[in-house]
This record gives C-alpha cells, structure tokens and sequence, in this order.
C-alpha cells in the first residue's frame, strides 16, 4: 500500500467561498478510481512542540493499493483538473509518500 499525503499552504487571501471550492476538489479527487481511500483536514490546534509543524492550511491524504496505482493516479485527468484548477491559490505544497 502507498499513502500520499499531500500538505497545502494556501494564498492567505483565499475567500471563505474561495477554500469551499477548493474542499470540493479535493473531494472530487477521492472519486478517481485508482484511489483506494482519501480524507482531507486542517491543522490540529495542537501545543506547539519542537517536532511539530502545523503551519499548513490543509492536509490531503490518499491511499493507493500499489506504486503502479499511485502512479496512474498521477497522469490521470482528474489529478490535472484539480491541479490547473487550485494551483494559483498554491504557496507551497509538499508531497510525502510512504509504502507500507
């Protein structure tokens, strides 16, 4: 199994309808047939601590059976509409995959 987790720092001038779009992509995202699993938040307001890094606006994790569905998922359709879609609103995005 491969997790993606993906974390989003957006355009601080976002509108409340603005982030409400971008919640309905990633959702739609979750619909791609290759994804096993998918769910979406925002940063915990957890204590500060040395290891913590909670500065991102949300967090998008996806779950794929394989490297090989991961990578369909990657140059599927629906992945580059979400991304022309959003990525003007996009100060930073960082990728971490995990197999397990």
């Amino acid at each position: 199994m491969v997790r993606h987790s993906v974390f989003f720092w957006l355009d601080k001038s976002l509108s409340d309808e603005q982030k409400a779009s971008f919640e309905y992509g990633l959702r739609a995202l979750f619909e791609i047939d290759c994804v096993l699993n998918g769910s979406f938040g925002k940063a915990a307001d957890t204590p500060e601590r040395p290891v913590t890094q909670n500065t991102f606006d949300y967090a998008l994790v996806l779950e794929f059976d394989s490297v090989e569905q991961h990578n369909e998922y990657q140059v599927h359709a629906d992945h580059g509409v979400f991304v022309d879609s959003f990525k003007q609103w996009f100060d930073e995005v960082r990728v971490y995959d995990t197999q397990f």
